[in-house]
């Protein structure tokens, strides 16, 4: 008896002894919160949201924005269509305001704040909140939609600020925290590891996001995330949600990247990016065989651009990028923010695999032309989408073989009543299949007359079918 005894007390002071180890191991966050809370902002917008015309007749914003729901979350469309829908009694004003809420953090003394572009768009009025409760009036100094990077400043000085580091230091299973304001609770601390690095995204092709574990919520949108010494290493910008909420993945811009963003739009107010002019694809097994790769590895070009760079250095379809200034291509996701982060006329090294033979090639990198043609993505506008033909990189992730239309841009008009919103890939309309973007075109100019024609969307992987007046008119 004496002996159980004995051997409960030893096991029970073990288990004291395990979890007093364990909670020693466990980083502790609060002297880290402390120091960086008061350089963590509120941000607030005011957007002027078109309600009604003085005839009574209804007018959809160019951007609605709902405080606290995310565009990409079912919530979102539903109030959408509801709060546009036709007014019974038509007594509503012709304009009001709408909010939207996010965060930012100090980068200087004298009033540079850094956030995501999506927090700051389109926004008429920007309120920023201190950890002292102070309000400032803000104006925006630049914004980058393809990094989803903003630079604002206020009119303070002797500001608390955060401390820059480096995400490239940063390694996989490594802690990090978060400093926001979700769902507008202010200065919320949530904090996880580091799940990978380098993560491309379907419709961002030039920011090589770093994704985590960490909790974050809509408002958490251009807070810092930092690592254990204190230091921001990216900024909070998206998540993964079927719901609209913390699903377990949530991804932040690189500090570096950021903050090369911020340089440029300190001094010209815009964002030049290097430019290589192919079209390109992964390399699987398969083809690493056909080509004599002992493993699927670089880009592999599909056509080479005319008057490029790429054609420049004569480039040709069915080399293999293997190699950018040295640095190693591992598939053809991590090439695009090689080449964007380059400098404007600058000379890389390309390593590339050509007939079974490997060699190096000389190209002078040119700025990233504004024009998606240009660029390699054939663009049109049509019932009020920009849509453009689909990337290797989208049809892997989204897994459509062939055909399809990505919808870029979403604006006033027949689509958005629809209820059309980025980042959807148009697959039939009117009982069509869609080869490209220029084919949706055509088939919605042959539609014109019709009442309503269905539309298969395929969003976030699941097909949907929608309802669109080609010509407008409501029911």
């Amino acid at each position: 008896m004496r002996q159980s005894i004995r051997s409960l007390l030893a096991f029970g002071l073990l288990l004291l002894l395990s979890a007093a180890t364990i909670a020693r191991e466990l980083p502790d966050f609060t002297e880290l919160s402390a120091q960086n809370s008061p350089a963590v902002v509120n941000i607030s917008t005011q957007h002027k949201l078109q309600v009604s015309d003085s005839d009574g007749k209804k007018s959809v914003p160019e951007r609605f924005s709902i405080p606290g729901v995310p565009e990409n979350s079912p919530f979102h469309e539903f109030f959408r269509h509801f709060l546009e829908k036709d007014n019974p009694r038509k007594q509503q004003p012709p304009r009001r305001g709408g909010q939207s809420l996010g965060s930012g953090f100090i980068i200087s003394e004298d009033g540079y704040i850094l956030t995501n572009h999506h927090v700051v768009r389109g926004a008429d009025e920007i309120e920023v909140r201190l950890n002292d409760r102070r309000y400032f009036a803000a104006k925006i100094i630049g914004s980058d939609e393809a990094s989803d990077v903003a630079l604002i400043k206020i009119e303070a000085n002797d500001l608390p600020t955060v401390k820059i580091g480096k995400s490239s230091a940063v390694k996989v299973g490594e802690w990090v925290l978060a400093i926001g304001s979700p769902f507008g609770f202010d200065y919320s601390v949530t904090a996880g590891i580091v799940s990978a690095k380098g993560r491309n995204l379907p419709s961002e092709n030039y920011v090589p996001f770093i994704q985590t574990d960490v909790a974050i919520n809509p408002g958490n949108s251009g807070g810092p995330l930092f690592n254990l010494d204190g230091e921001v290493v990216g900024i909070n910008s998206q998540i993964y949600s079927r719901t609209g909420g913390f699903m377990g993945l949530s991804f932040a811009i690189p500090i570096e990247l950021a903050m090369n963003v911020v340089d440029q739009l300190k001094e010209s107010g815009s964002v030049a990016r290097g430019y290589l002019g192919v079209l390109i694809q992964n390399v699987d097994r398969n083809l690493a065989e056909s080509f004599g790769l002992p493993q699927p590895t670089g880009a592999l070009i599909s056509k080479v651009l005319p008057d490029t760079p790429a054609e420049e250095a004569n480039l040709q379809a069915g080399d293999i990028i293997l190699t950018f200034n040295g640095a190693k291509i591992h598939d053809s996701n991590a090439l695009p923010p090689m080449v964007g982060a380059t400098r404007v006329n600058e000379t890389v090294q390309l390593g590339i695999l050509r007939h079974g033979k490997k060699m190096e090639v000389p190209v002078k990198i040119a700025q990233l032309p504004t024009d998606s043609k240009q660029a390699g993505r054939t663009g049109v506008d049509v019932l009020g989408l920009h849509v453009v033909d689909l990337t290797e990189a989208v049809r892997k992730k989204a897994k459509v073989k062939e055909g399809g239309a990505w919808v870029r841009q979403v604006k006033k008009g027949p689509a958005r009543e629809a209820g059309l919103r980025r980042g959807d890939i148009i697959r039939m309309y009117d009982g069509q299949q869609v080869q490209d973007a220029k084919d949706f075109a055509e088939k919605v100019k042959a539609s014109q007359g019709k009442k309503s024609v269905a539309v298969l969307i395929q969003r976030q992987g699941e097909p949907m079918f929608l309802a669109l007046r080609p010509g407008g008119e409501k029911p």
